[in-house]
This record gives C-alpha cells, sequence and structure tokens, in this order.
C-alpha cells in the first residue's frame, strides 16, 4: 500500500498521526511525513486515517507514481 499527501492541502490536524503514529508523523514546523512502506498491520489505521483527514490531504497511490491527481 502507498500513500501520497498533497502538501498543499495538510492543515497538519494530526488526524492521521493520531490514528497511525507508526506511519504519520508531524514534525515541528507542523509538516507531514510518512513513513514507508506501511507495515502490514498498519494497513486498517492507515485506511482510515485516508477517509478520515479533514482536509483530504491523504490518498493511496498506486505503485507505478499516481499522484492522487
Amino acid at each position: 500500500m502507498e500513500i501520497g499527501v498533497r502538501p498543499e492541502l495538510c492543515e497538519a490536524n494530526g488526524v492521521c498521526a493520531g490514528l497511525a503514529p507508526e506511519v504519520f508523523e508531524l514534525d515541528d514546523d507542523e509538516r507531514l511525513h510518512v513513513h514507508r512502506p506501511v507495515p502490514v498491520e498498519q494497513v486498517e489505521l492507515v485506511s482510515k486515517a485516508v477517509q478520515l483527514c479533514p482536509k483530504g490531504a491523504l490518498f493511496f497511490a498506486d505503485n507505478e507514481g499516481d499522484s492522487g491527481s
């Protein structure tokens, strides 16, 4: 599973980091970092984070460079 982030939409609400802190991390400048690859045991939480992102900044990307656009 590949996850992408649209940084221009991300407002650092932290919903994703709260749900899956092993995958999503906000730095001190409130930039979101995604730790890859997504561990198998985190797939369900990451999927929920994508669905619940209040700004729609997260998306599923295929392995061929899908930018989610």
